[in-house]
């Protein structure tokens, strides 16, 4: 199986668009009479994964707020279950 981590979206501009480009494809989605009832599998993990950049851009901004507040990287990274390091890289991205 490839190592998909890649894709993976790294800064906060890049969860805000993907989050805006699931919301696209989500909002323009009309499904065919085989997505209608029990929800297929691959439309289970497509609804996740719009749920999980949802959360991602809910919690950048949250994150944004706490910086802009004086909560230092260490405080938000134990929040996050990570370290001040690891949540400064991920979302210290134009925050202060």
């Amino acid at each position: 199986m490839p190592d998909r981590s890649a894709d993976l979206p790294r800064s906060l501009d890049d969860l805000i668009a993907h989050a805006d480009e699931l919301a696209d494809r989500f909002e323009t989605y009309e499904p065919a009479d085989a997505d209608r009832g029990i929800e297929p599998p691959l439309m289970a993990v497509r609804r996740a994964a719009y749920g999980r950049a949802l959360a991602e851009r809910e919690l950048a901004g949250a994150v944004h707020r706490a910086r802009e507040s004086g909560v230092s990287w260490a405080t938000i990274g134990d929040a996050v279950g990570t370290t001040g390091e690891a949540a400064r890289q991920r979302y210290g991205r134009g925050t202060k």
